[in-house]
């Protein structure tokens, strides 16, 4: 009498631990819903990623509420209370379809997000460069002008100046070298001035000059390019692969419970019509 009010009591927790699963997971799709746009791709990658990560919570409660009834049917001829298992299965049939369609569906979003962002990232960078080629224009215009070309040779001087008496003192060029506020090109001009004293005016002509401060730009802004596609390129590569194989497992899992399932009631079912009457 003990064992089966103990095996009624756990089977009973077990169906409301399998319930309370079911439920938590519909209700949070059903919230996730509301935010949702079917033409926004990243929305669909949104809600797919959202819906795999707790794809695993229903898989649980079908696993422990199905437990449940089994324990039932142990310690006794029919279940206790009302009996969930069939719409219990049809449900997991059903998660099952809807993540084995999911499995593409995400992958096929991933990959033209990726193409859409690759896209964007090198109009932007063109839009840069763009700017660039405008500006240096601009500056090679003015230096047309007498007055510009005089300011740029000052310039050129006062920083002549300046580079030859820091190199003169062997202390400061040091603390210049270990300043972090002090930007790298500038660190880097100091040490090859100091290498090579004779080759100081030709250094500050090539750092000064529009033309080859232009090109460092463009060759930044293609490296910050190509650093930008390929972090997207792999960040949709990861999500792809992790989404797309769980929501796989999942699919498979719900699958094998769902038809399984129903195929054991089903023949159970059909033993029962067979079975002669006592």
């Amino acid at each position: 009498m003990v064992n089966r009010v103990a095996a009624s009591n756990t089977s009973l927790t077990l169906k409301v631990v399998g319930i309370v699963c079911i439920l938590s997971f519909f209700i949070d799709f059903v919230i996730l819903l509301l935010g949702f746009s079917p033409t926004n791709k990243q929305s669909q990658i949104s809600l797919t990623t959202a819906l795999v990560d707790r794809g695993i919570v229903p898989l649980v409660g079908l696993g422990v509420l199905l437990a449940g009834y089994w324990i039932d049917e142990v310690g006794s001829d029919r279940p206790q209370g009302i009996d969930l298992r069939f719409p219990a299965l049809i449900i997991s049939s059903i998660l099952g379809l809807m993540f084995l369609l999911i499995f593409p569906l995400h992958l096929n979003n991933v990959r033209q997000a990726s193409s859409q962002t690759v896209t964007q990232i090198s109009q932007e960078a063109q839009q840069a460069e763009n700017q660039l080629d405008n500006q240096l224009s601009q500056i090679q215009e003015q230096l047309n002008n007498a007055q510009a070309k005089a300011q740029l040779e000052q310039a050129r001087t006062q920083l002549k100046t300046q580079i030859t008496e820091l190199l003169k003192d062997e202390q400061k060029y040091k603390q210049a070298l270990a300043n972090p506020q002090l930007p790298a090109d500038q660190k880097d001009l100091l040490q090859k001035a100091k290498a090579n004293p004779q080759e100081l005016d030709k250094l500050i002509a090539q750092r000064t000059d529009p033309q080859e401060l232009a090109n460092q730009r463009r060759s930044q802004i293609r490296q910050r390019k190509e650093e930008v596609e390929k972090q997207a390129k792999d960040n949709a590569w990861k999500s792809g692969l992790r989404i797309g194989f769980s929501s796989l497992l999942l699919s498979i899992g719900y699958i094998i419970i769902g038809w399984t399932g129903l195929r054991g009631m089903g023949s159970l079912q059909g033993a029962k019509r067979k079975a002669p009457a006592r």
